[in-house]
């Protein structure tokens, strides 16, 4: 019998990176292709590993652009399509939405036109929360897969269209796909320009920890294993043309998250600096994760012992986010940082 070949779109990123770590331990009998454009975000650090493992593959690719995806699509024929492959950051999106149209739209519907093409057996689209725009502060109030979607920033627009092409290729060409939407992310390999690693790395030098507004903004955190084991579950038992939630009910305000970490590495309060808040900053996330829990999923991460394993995880591996925001972030940030005092 032959391999089945999965493809994992954005795999060199933080979620898609621990992804593709993640299938090729799993499923050693699965060939697991990495494409990843490498941009500013794209490390392949992390598959240090991977890449004496018979089972693990390197394509460097643009996902938007059709002359290379469609006979990459026919010489490969994979079976599965695993697609993370997305700007987005939300601050990058306000100063420059064109590209996040053009990665997170247009290229899903290559990708899309592409499965077609050679009949892949399922098509994951990972997507976000931040599609149902947001709650208000009452606890008991979740976002469903039913929650209309309602986005208030160009990447969660941008995340919302492709969500929609992806469904039309389900009902006008019966591609079987799937559309998982999770929460906040965290864990190793993330990049520092979300709130945690950005927090942690600013904590360890003792700078300034920017906070947007008051820091009262919700978010439900989930530990990204937790998320990688949740998207196994669903290419493999998801029901044809489902979505699935993906959340861990570990609710905490920015101001929280942030006061954790400083906590933690036994820092004072004082690092923290209130700036001018985000455009369109949604209060509150929250998911209700019981469609999936029906088809046997549960996280295995606790936000204490997540976070704690993360921090640990930048203290463990100082030199890898150090020449990250050596970097461009670091000048990007810089600029941005300056904007909001």
């Amino acid at each position: 019998m032959s391999k089945k070949k999965v493809l994992v779109t954005g795999g060199a990123g933080f979620i898609g990176g621990n992804f593709v770590q993640y299938m090729v331990s799993k499923y050693p009998d699965y060939d697991i292709y990495n494409l990843d454009l490498l941009t500013y975000a794209g490390d392949l650090t992390k598959h240090r590993d991977n890449e004496t493992m018979e089972n693990y593959h390197f394509i460097k690719a643009d996902i938007a652009n059709r002359d290379t995806i469609i006979p990459l699509f026919e010489k490969v024929k994979f079976d599965y399509v695993v697609h993370f492959a997305a700007e987005s950051h939300v601050d990058r999106s306000i100063t420059d939405p064109g590209v996040f149209v053009q990665t997170n739209v247009l290229g899903t519907q290559v990708l899309l036109d592409a499965s077609k093409h050679v009949g892949v057996t399922k098509f994951v689209h990972v997507s976000t929360d931040e599609v149902y725009g947001e709650l208000d502060f009452d606890p008991t109030t979740f976002f469903t897969e039913e929650t209309p979607l309602q986005p208030n920033s160009p990447y969660s627009a941008s995340k919302a269209a492709s969500d929609l092409l992806v469904r039309a290729y389900h009902e006008t060409y019966n591609l079987p796909i799937n559309i998982t939407r999770c929460s906040n992310n965290y864990g190793p390999y993330h990049f520092p320009e979300k709130l945690i690693p950005l927090t942690i790395s600013r904590v360890l030098n003792d700078e300034k920890v920017p906070v947007y507004g008051d820091g009262k903004n919700i978010r439900d955190w989930l530990h990204v294993i937790d998320h990688c084991s949740a998207i196994d579950l669903v290419l493999h038992e998801g029901l044809n043309g489902e979505v699935y939630n993906v959340g861990g009910h570990n609710e905490r305000t920015n101001l929280e998250v942030v006061k954790t970490i400083i906590s933690t590495l036994g820092k004072s309060e004082d690092l923290i600096e209130f700036v001018k808040d985000r455009l369109g900053h949604d209060k509150r996330y929250a998911i209700d994760p019981a469609k999936l829990e029906q088809l046997g999923w549960k996280p295995t991460y606790t936000f204490e012992t997540g976070i704690a394993q993360t921090i640990q995880w930048y203290l463990d591996n100082k030199e890898w986010w150090e020449q990250i925001i050596s970097g461009d972030y670091q000048n990007y940030f810089e600029n941005q940082y300056k904007l909001n005092r």
